[in-house]
């Protein structure tokens, strides 16, 4: 199933409202959501898509999800399946803004470890 873009959007107000506020704390632009998809470039077409990204930029701190990337990879999927990628997306994607926040950046080395070993991966094949 892929549910409607506003769909989509409803589930992510009900899953951000489960984090607690002190989260929000200098994320100027909250939590939005693109309706495009997002493919990694780094990576054949259909093969890697980003869900979502922290951004901090001249607009300010504000996280992205991007509903296309959801469609592409979760498109046979079950409605608790679709808000459990959404929530894990969001808790990343904090996870991000408070480690920059606090001068921090475990989580950025972890995620370039991942897509080296992704990047490895393909290029065996």
């Amino acid at each position: 199933m892929i549910p409607a873009y506003d769909q989509m959007g409803d589930w992510l107000e009900e899953i951000a409202a489960q984090f607690p506020e002190a989260f929000f704390e200098d994320l100027d632009g909250g939590i939005q959501l693109e309706e495009k998809e997002l493919a990694d470039p780094d990576f054949p077409p259909g093969e890697m898509y980003i869900m979502g990204e922290y951004v901090h930029d001249l607009l300010g701190r504000y996280i992205l999800l991007y509903f296309g990337s959801f469609a592409a990879l979760l498109s046979g999927e079950k409605e608790e399946v679709w808000k459990e990628e959404i929530f894990a997306t969001v808790a990343h994607e904090f996870t991000h803004h408070l480690e920059e926040t606090a001068g921090l950046h475990a989580l950025d080395d972890k995620d370039l470890e991942f897509l080296q070993a992704a990047l490895e991966e393909y290029q065996e094949e």
